[in-house]
């Protein structure tokens, strides 16, 4: 499990490729190192992913190909950096929400807002996915843990819009200060929003029949 809380960035300094596989090699912090161990969880732009290897601060990390297709670290070449996260340990501070680190899909980033102290950013899902957004819930945007801010009506009939709204430590600690409008960005919904309206929809599905 994690908690949307970001603990810094790492840079991609190798990436091995395979048919439909491939090996991350990060440069991670020595402080985010410590204590870690073969088939540990760490959560990059909230994809949550196994230790395979460690080489002092250089750890190794594959995916598969359902990871490559759905998220945005099928994009990442050296240089990248990523958001990263160790999962949480029982007696940790919940300062987010709780996360899985399992990405529902990419949304495009499709406007910035600016503000002397904050940045407000818009992102577009299809609707079916989208249900699962609701003003003021919780929701993970490249494994940070954020609060919707709105939602509208998207480009298309079948799409929706939302923002969040970025604090200057976010925009410090994580990779979104850098991203601009077309970046493809990760998703994670609320479980228990994802669980309460999934119930809802099977009930009154129910009583239709």
């Amino acid at each position: 499990m994690f908690t949307g809380i970001v603990q810094g960035t790492a840079e991609v300094v190798e990436v091995r490729e395979l048919e439909q596989f491939r090996t991350h090699i990060m440069k991670m912090p020595a402080e985010l190192c410590e204590g870690l161990q073969l088939g540990a969880s760490v959560a990059h732009n909230g994809v949550c992913l196994t230790v395979t290897a460690i080489e002092g601060t250089r750890i190794s990390f594959d995916l598969m190909r359902e990871t490559l297709r759905l998220t945005n670290l099928g994009n990442v070449v050296p240089g990248t950096h990523v958001n990263v996260e160790r999962a949480a340990r029982f007696g940790d501070e919940i300062g987010g929400h709780a996360m899985s680190g399992h990405i529902i899909g990419m949304a495009p980033l499709v406007a910035i807002e600016e503000a002397p102290n904050n940045r407000k950013l818009w992102f577009e899902l299809p609707s079916e996915k989208g249900r699962f957004v609701f003003e003021k819930g919780y929701i993970g945007v490249d494994g940070i843990s954020l609060t919707v801010g709105e939602v509208r009506k998207g480009s298309g009939a079948s799409s929706i819009q939302f923002c969040v709204n970025l604090i200057p430590e976010t925009l410090a600690r994580t990779t979104l200060g850098q991203r601009v409008p077309g970046d493809q960005i990760n998703i994670e919904v609320d479980p228990q929003t994802q669980a309460i309206v999934e119930t809802v929809e099977r009930v009154l599905a129910a009583r239709n029949d």
